[in-house]
């Protein structure tokens, strides 16, 4: 399975324009479907399409995003899916993200931690708003040095509470 993961490749952050936003929703009866992939739902600050995540583990991530949420007001959500439908990530997340409203409309402030398991990618997102603070090298730094290892170990949920972490402190 080791081997299978060494290939998890296109890792760069992205930037991407979010559309007018709306408040992320807090129970999961509240569900948005982006344009392009209308399988894809929003569950809230951790939609968990791949299953790759236990309930507790997605409880943890879900309290961590909305304290972060709280305290700086920027929006950060986690997704997985299935499959990317024939898209590039890059391409998915950004249309995610706009369709989502992730972030303030007038700030460019959302990020999106995608991750496709099944396909072997994941991309860290981020708005124009936050940029500077969390740069293509920064992002980079954490798919390599934080997410990636735990994936290539088949531990998915370290590797995304480690990004999200990571990206917390930057930002706190």
């Amino acid at each position: 399975m080791r081997v299978l993961f060494l290939s998890f490749l296109l890792l760069t952050g992205a930037c991407f324009d979010p559309q007018p936003g709306a408040q992320l929703p807090d129970a999961p009866g509240q569900k948005q479907q982006i344009a392009r992939s209308p399988s894809i739902v929003q569950l809230g600050r951790v939609s968990d399409h791949a299953d790759i995540l236990s309930f507790s583990q997605e409880q943890a991530l879900t309290e961590q995003l909305e304290a972060f949420e709280a305290q700086t007001e920027h929006q950060m959500v986690v997704a997985t899916v299935d499959s990317l439908n024939g898209e590039e990530i890059a391409d998915f997340a950004r249309d995610l993200a706009n369709a989502w409203g992730v972030g303030r409309a007038d700030h460019d402030d959302g990020v999106v931690i995608l991750v496709a398991p099944n396909e072997r990618r994941v991309r860290i997102a981020v708005g124009y708003g936050l940029e500077e603070e969390l740069s293509d090298t920064f992002c980079q730094g954490v798919l390599d040095s934080i997410i990636l290892p735990s994936f290539r170990e088949n531990d998915f949920a370290n590797g995304i509470a480690g990004g999200v972490k990571a990206i917390t402190e930057r930002l706190s």
